[in-house]
């Protein structure tokens, strides 16, 4: 039971209403039971006997058939023999045989050191606009049957699937090491079969089906033999033989059912089988338990509508009563599963004294408190470790790490103190929680993680609870959320009134470096937080520190060039040599997308944009503040 989005695996009225109906129907079921069990004996017997009758009676028919074609054609051949294939009563015993045998399409025979001979039923190939040399050809690609009958084996073929026609071909041994086959058409006795409740079809010794009404499973050169029963049957040294067995085959299925399903279902089925005396056919036939019981069901049924209708009346005052309790625990339970999905803002209403009214208030309560929460936490992190996806500890990850700065923040600082007083302050977090607002969204909407704020520095991390599937997505995701970074500041600073002196221009410059970091729940047992940390954060954050005096906005590492440098245009910086680094590193500014046309194409048309300063690397001390890095030297040990 789903009421948004929560689901409800046992409701109070569910359980109510349960527990009403197994009173009354284990009563009037008990009944029902036991008169069904009286009856079921009746009806199996009569269907099982019903069931072989037809077995048996199809099999005689079938039987017949084949013994007649098989002595007429070893009569004709005889005839042939004695007189001379080019004699005149050889020709009239032809034209009188396929006369008689108007379904025999063709009788093929070969007799050692002589070529194959073929008699064809003209009329035969007209009505069923078959060319002779189709069935010669056949005959030549008969080569497995023909083998089996030299050595003595009368062999039943399909040859339906190669003349798309119910035809059959009977191969049989003939005197003097040769062979003998009669190709003919089984069309009349498959419309015989029907498709009554009782199905019937024929196979071959291989277990190949031969015979059935729905002549499309016949075509397409269906084989049995892996079916359980089928090979019971097979294997079987009964000549005829009925039980119940197991089965999802189809042909025991009406076309109604499998249009309606789309697959196949598994059945019980009465079977019996008759082995004919030829060729090792058998001929099935079946009947769906079910449908032997039908009528027992659809009595069985009647008492159950009126189960239904006594419990109605019962199930109706159950219901309305237990909504009283289900309602109002249901929108609970809404709102516990949005809380596990990270929505914290759910408005509730207690419309009762009881205690669940009491409860109602309760849960607002906390939701207020959670809401309040989630927006001094990062709120994606907290939900994955509630949900148990973060687990405790730490996990090494390829990770691309992103600083970005505010330049010249402790300037500006000074001037809101002396332009505002003691509003300053006030001021400051409102102009610094706009800006947050705009970079936060660009880190999510690129699939980031914002992992802290440092004053007016924002860090923050690809690939680490979240990952877009690959190192180098993640990367180009972190370059991406610099850009757009870009792009929003520009549009916030052309929009800034240069009189506001609460709201002044922000130029912010960013480092980002990719690596392998360990990302882990970090703190102690009372506050935790996730995090990552290792060498590749700490070289972003010197990157970062690079901006400012190399006259750029994003800088990126090596690692982070190397993943995304054919997706964005770059501008190599200086080598620098970092503190703790033996060798120098390799910086690239970052343009702008490459597959873009407009906005800037070089280093040069974004400081333009922007208002940086180009700056003279020779002239730029870098150790003014701290001694971490310094530009120039080669790749070597500085």
């Amino acid at each position: 039971m789903k009421t948004d989005s929560v689901t409800v695996r046992f409701p109070i009225g569910a359980k109510l209403i349960i527990l009403i109906s197994i009173i009354v129907i284990v009563s009037l079921g008990s009944i029902t039971a036991l008169v069904s069990w009286i009856n079921t004996g009746n009806l199996q017997v009569s269907a099982e006997e019903n069931n072989f009758e037809i077995n048996r009676r199809f099999a005689v028919e079938a039987e017949m058939h084949l013994i007649n074609i098989h002595s007429n054609s070893r009569m004709l051949m005889q005839v042939l023999t004695t007189a001379g294939a080019g004699s005149a009563l050889a020709r009239e015993t032809v034209n009188f045989f396929f006369n008689e045998n108007p379904e025999i399409a063709s009788v093929f025979y070969i007799t050692p050191g002589r070529s194959p001979q073929v008699l064809h039923n003209r009329q035969f190939l007209v009505k069923q606009e078959t060319e002779a040399e189709f069935i010669d050809a056949y005959f030549h690609t008969q080569r497995s049957a023909i083998g089996r009958a030299v050595r003595g084996e009368t062999v039943l073929v399909n040859a339906a699937p190669y003349f798309t026609r119910p035809f059959m071909a009977l191969f049989f041994p003939w005197r003097g090491g040769g062979v003998a086959a009669a190709l003919f058409s089984f069309e009349n006795f498959n419309q015989n079969l029907g498709f009554s409740l009782n199905q019937s079809y024929m196979i071959n010794s291989d277990g190949d089906i031969l015979s059935y009404a729905d002549f499309s499973l016949v075509q397409a050169g269906i084989n049995l033999s892996e079916e359980n029963y089928i090979r019971s049957i097979l294997d079987s040294p009964h000549k005829s033989r009925q039980e119940l067995v197991k089965s999802d085959f189809k042909l025991l299925q009406t076309k109604d059912e499998l249009a309606g399903t789309g697959k196949q279902k598994i059945t019980r089925q009465f079977v019996s089988f008759t082995r004919l005396n030829i060729a090792g056919a058998v001929m099935i036939t079946g009947i769906e338990y079910d449908k032997v019981f039908e009528e027992l069901g659809a009595a069985a049924r009647r008492n159950i509508y009126l189960t239904i209708s006594v419990l109605s009346i019962s199930i109706i005052l159950i219901w309305f009563f237990s909504k009283t309790i289900s309602i109002p625990l249901k929108a609970l339970a809404v709102v516990a599963r949005n809380i596990e999905g990270g929505s914290f803002d759910m408005p509730l209403e207690a419309k009762s004294g009881d205690e669940i009214g009491v409860l109602t208030g309760s849960f607002q309560k906390m939701c207020s408190a959670l809401h309040i929460f989630g927006r001094f936490t990062n709120k994606e992190i907290a939900v994955k470790a509630m949900r148990g996806e973060i687990k405790p500890g730490g996990l090494p990850k390829n990770a691309t790490i992103f600083f970005s700065d505010i330049r010249d923040f402790t300037a500006k600082s000074e001037n809101f103190t002396n332009v505002f007083g003691e509003d300053a302050s006030n001021r400051i977090v409102h102009w610094l929680n706009r800006y947050f607002t705009g970079m936060v969204d660009c880190v999510e909407k690129t699939n980031g993680v914002v992992d802290k704020f440092i004053g007016d520095a924002v860090m923050a991390h690809w690939g680490t609870a979240y990952t877009a599937g690959s190192p180098e997505k993640d990367a180009f995701n972190c370059v991406n959320a610099a850009l757009m970074m870009r792009k929003i500041l520009y549009d916030m600073n052309k929009a800034r009134d240069p009189a506001d002196h609460s709201d002044p221009p922000i130029m912010i410059g960013c480092g980002i470096n990719t690596g392998i970091v360990t990302a882990g729940q970090l703190g102690s047992d009372m506050r935790m937080e996730y995090t990552v940390i290792g060498d590749p954060v700490n070289l972003a954050s010197r990157i970062e520190a690079l901006t400012k005096p190399l006259g750029a906005d994003i800088l990126i590492s090596e690692e982070t060039w190397r993943l995304t440098g054919d997706k964005f245009i770059t501008e190599e910086m200086p080598p620098v040599t970092v503190k703790g680094k033996e060798k120098s590193v390799r910086i690239f500014a970052v343009v702008n997308f490459k597959d873009i046309d407009s906005g800037p194409k070089t280093l040069s048309d974004v400081r333009k944009l922007l208002g940086i300063q180009t700056p003279d690397n020779s002239k730029v001390n870098v150790n003014a503040d701290e001694k971490k890095y310094k530009i120039g030297g080669t790749n070597g040990n500085n």
